[in-house]
């Protein structure tokens, strides 16, 4: 048998929460700053505020999500069976 892992708890969730709000604002600041002293030009900002930081955004929560304990591994599944009528 696998060791049972407890659900994560409320503190998890505000950490998650207060993570993702961190990530999201550094990724814009950085965002921000590399538009502010030119490395980015107007359409590479726009590229990146559109293309690129949702795809950041995923990354951070899923990090997050794993440090967290919020990931699930193999031994979380469980079979499912459709009922008949």
């Amino acid at each position: 048998m696998h060791p049972s892992r407890p659900a994560p708890g409320p503190d998890a969730a505000r950490a998650f929460r207060l993570g993702v709000v961190a990530g999201a604002i550094v990724g814009l600041a950085a965002a921000l700053l590399l538009y502010w002293y030119g490395t980015l030009t107007a359409f590479a900002f726009g590229y990146v505020l559109l293309l690129l930081y949702p795809v950041y955004l995923v990354l951070v929560a899923t990090a997050l999500s794993v440090w967290l304990g919020y990931d699930k591994d193999v031994t979380s599944l469980r079979p499912v069976y459709r009922t008949e009528r």
